[in-house]
């Protein structure tokens, strides 16, 4: 005997003033009976410090006491028998009412290092003392409110960088200080979650031969602990854009994919925060990095020059006329059939 839950949606993505609906599917050898049925959906921010983050004495604190934003009990049947075979049972829950008042603001689903921000939805068929109840959770992923959204589209800026043997603020190795090399290029600082991270580069000048050109993608999650902010950045995902020494004065396209459930929008809450910020990392061909090859690609080393720069994750909608859609609500990103004709392209701030 098995019991599974199947939501309404393929990719499980809702809004809190969404219902969320789907079917209990029981697939049973034979009849039972059972108490009640009930379905129990759960949303918390979990927050942990990990050892070495904070000190000794904060890292005592291990595992923080969860914020809890969303906890929801419903009854679906009460008691009564299920048959053999498959049997399909229909449920709607409404996340956000009006006429209730919210434990705390719904952020939207993010799985980090030290912040993990997760919904979760567990049915229980209870079938008495004697009977082990049947059980199954599943994780549904919630986006920002629709109130939430943007109004207005953002003005379209680029940040412009520049990385030399001046910039670096590490040790460098000698051939790098005496030769001198500088990249320069344009990135966005502010981008919304359903668009790629846009920009180019180009090598000006290097005496040095280039190994590699990568991207990386950072978050930085900050955790308040009594009086104190834990903060550690973590890497997300690298994009390499160039492998071997380029030519000079080449512009090399910035094209990134964001991760749906490895970002969020960039959040500033009062216990806790996430912030992203994108690395540009130039490795110059060097012995010493051939012997050290796998070494922590966070960590600064002779061999590298990059830069950072921040980065602000939004949600943001943007609906053409001609698509026939008059509420963003009614779609989900995922489902789009052509998501470059719906959604906004992604847009930049200078900061």
């Amino acid at each position: 005997m098995s019991i599974e839950i199947k939501l309404s949606r393929f990719n499980r993505t809702y809004r809190p003033d969404e219902p969320l609906e789907g079917k209990i599917i029981t697939k049973l050898n034979s009849a039972i009976s059972h108490q009640f049925i009930r379905l129990t959906v759960n949303g918390a921010v979990n927050l942990q410090v990990r050892g070495g983050t904070a000190g000794v004495i904060e890292s005592l604190y291990g595992v923080i006491k969860p914020i809890p934003i969303v906890k929801k009990v419903v009854d679906i049947r009460s008691s009564g028998k299920i048959g053999s075979g498959t049997t399909e049972i229909p449920f709607s829950v409404v996340l956000k009412d009006s006429k209730e008042e919210n434990l705390e603001k719904f952020y939207e689903t993010f799985h980090g290092g030290n912040v993990s921000i997760q919904y979760l939805m567990t049915v229980d068929v209870v079938r008495g003392y004697l009977h082990k109840p049947l059980s199954t959770t599943m994780e549904f992923i919630v986006e920002s409110e629709k109130d939430n959204l943007p109004q207005k589209p953002i003005s379209p800026e680029m940040v412009f960088f520049y990385i030399t043997q001046d910039t670096q603020r590490h040790t460098l190795l000698t051939e790098l200080k005496s030769g001198g090399f500088r990249v320069t290029g344009k990135v966005c600082t502010q981008c919304s979650l359903l668009d790629p991270i846009g920009g180019e580069l180009t090598v000006e000048a290097s005496a040095v031969p280039i190994q590699s050109i990568d991207i990386h993608l950072i978050r930085v999650e900050s955790i308040l602990i009594g009086e104190k902010i834990a903060t550690e950045s973590s890497l997300i995902q690298t994009t390499q854009i160039a492998d071997g020494d380029v030519c000079r004065g080449m512009t090399l396209p910035i094209y990134i994919i964001l991760p749906r459930l490895l970002t969020c929008p960039t959040i500033f809450a009062g216990p806790f925060s996430v912030e992203f910020k994108v690395s540009i990392v130039i490795t110059f061909s060097s012995d010493l990095s051939k012997k050290h090859s796998k070494a922590d690609p966070n960590a600064t080393k002779p061999w590298m020059a990059m830069e950072s720069v921040p980065l602000e994750l939004v949600y943001e909608f943007k609906i053409f006329k001609d698509a026939g859609l008059s509420d963003p609500s009614s779609i989900s990103h995922r489902e789009a059939p052509n998501r470059s004709e719906i959604f906004r392209t992604c847009t930049c701030v200078k900061h």
